[in-house]
């Protein structure tokens, strides 16, 4: 029996499993990527790891095809949506090719005495990610291809639900042109992961996806003296105190929130809205929740797909169902089939409802009426989340104001679905430590070596 396997959520049936590694095969995957980073990554330069990770980028759009079916069928997303997903990942891979220069130079520091001094960027070693199901291929993009121009190497072990697309991308690692064991893709359980962990060759693990998962890992890392960055759920506000156009508005909130069928850790899931706009502001967003098309993930005209699986169809049902049964109105939705939910409008949650400090992982929203901007400001940050935010309104002043007084990591002001390769990435409180994305990411794992020299 193995964890691994590929399930189809839009059907429930499994495609094809993959045996658990071995003790042997992990000691076999942490040696290969030690070694890759002693020889391999030691005596190429920067600029030729840069050109290896050019051409992974060029391999994700030859097999853009491929790649999109593979996880159109371990978790369920739109066609469309995993199309954009290779795209996106192979930018992000890109982006960091093209950059290579500026995470990688030298940083002159100007010195009160005589001589001169540097900071000198350069690898740690291997480094492990346990990366989510939810963006199969944009995850991992973002966590390997900064760190593999550094010169550190990457040890993968991927969601359970994921084998097929991890397989694939450690395929086109190997026919890039990287060694064996620059990036290693190994089906590890969560004791090998730890055991990966512990390991003194391994510099640093990179983990995205839930609070307890994120817990579990930098518990592991702290007591071996390691490096971790973790990127965690949220609960994104999306702010609206003024518009000239509500329709659009309303346009942009239900497409981020139904952005890979709702489960995107920044998406926007609580919508707060001023008071003289709420009315409309629900009617009109609960129109476009009731006129998706729900269904398997390969037809052309579905809009939202399966959740990741039953489990996760399972944990979003109890959360409405718990909501309504404290006292939310279920505006429309609530109801599912098999993996398939059906887009969800939630009004009327009070701090009372233990939903209103949850993540809804789906097509789920709840809404707010608030009577001022301070208010909206002091909602929004009543959360233990803090990766992403969304702020609409006409007033630049306003805009502003409400930008510097959000507790997030990112701010995106009248506009969505805006991420961008150079744009870091990342939260604070409950929703993470690290910024993945931009320049910032080559920060996360890299030796900032001071370099003085005498006069």
């Amino acid at each position: 029996m193995t964890d691994y396997a590929v399930v189809n959520p839009a059907t429930g049936e499994t495609l094809a499993t993959y045996p658990t590694a071995t003790d042997a095969e992990v000691e076999a995957a942490i040696a290969a990527a030690d070694s890759a980073y002693r020889t391999w990554a030691r005596t190429t330069s920067a600029a030729e790891r840069a050109a290896l990770v050019r051409t992974v980028a060029e391999l994700h759009r030859e097999r853009r095809d491929t790649l999109a079916a593979i996880i159109v069928r371990e978790m369920g997303k739109p066609l469309s949506h995993a199309e954009g997903e290779v795209d996106f990942a192979a930018d992000i891979t890109e982006y960091y090719a093209d950059n290579f220069k500026a995470i990688t130079a030298d940083q002159p520091i100007d010195i009160l005495g005589e001589g001169t001094a540097v900071i000198r960027r350069s690898a740690l070693g291997p480094l492990l990610g346990i990366m989510p199901w939810n963006f199969p291929y944009y995850q991992v993009a973002r966590f390997a291809a900064p760190n593999l121009v550094l010169g550190n190497t990457i040890i993968l072990k991927h969601a359970p639900q994921c084998p097929e697309s991890s397989a694939a991308m450690q395929q086109m690692y190997l026919d890039a042109g990287f060694p064996e064991g620059a990036f290693v893709n190994v089906y590890a359980t969560n004791d090998q992961a730890a055991t990966i962990i512990a390991d003194p060759r391994v510099a640093g693990v990179s983990v995205t996806g839930s609070e307890r998962a994120g817990a579990a890992v930098a518990a592991i890392a702290g007591q071996n003296l390691k490096k971790v960055a973790l990127e965690m759920g949220g609960s994104d506000p999306f702010i609206l105190l003024s518009t000239d156009d509500l329709d659009s508005v309303v346009e942009a909130a239900a497409e981020a929130r139904l952005d890979n069928s709702g489960q995107s850790c920044n998406a926007p899931k609580r919508f707060i809205v001023i008071d003289s706009l709420y009315d409309a502001f629900v009617e009109k967003f609960t129109e476009h929740m009731t006129s998706q098309v729900v269904g398997d993930g390969f037809k052309a005209d579905t809009t939202v797909g399966p959740l990741s699986s039953l489990a996760a169809a399972d944990r979003l049902e109890d959360q409405v169902n718990r909501a309504v049964a404290q006292g939310a109105t279920l505006v429309t939705g609530g109801t599912r089939e098999g993996a398939y939910f059906q887009p969800t409008v939630l009004t009327g949650v009070t701090r009372e409802n233990e939903i209103y400090r949850e993540e809804l992982f789906g097509p789920a929203s709840t809404i707010y009426k608030v009577a001022t901007e301070d208010e909206a400001v002091a909602l929004a940050n009543d959360t233990g989340f803090g990766l992403g935010s969304y702020v609409y309104t006409t007033d630049e002043a306003q805009a502003e104001r409400v930008a510097n007084g959000i507790d997030a990591g990112m701010v995106y002001v009248n506009i969505v679905l805006a991420d961008s390769p150079e744009l870091p990435f990342g939260g604070v409180k409950r929703s993470g430590t690290s910024r993945e994305m931009g320049l910032l990411a080559a920060d996360e794992f890299v030796n900032k070596k001071l370099v003085r020299v005498g006069p």
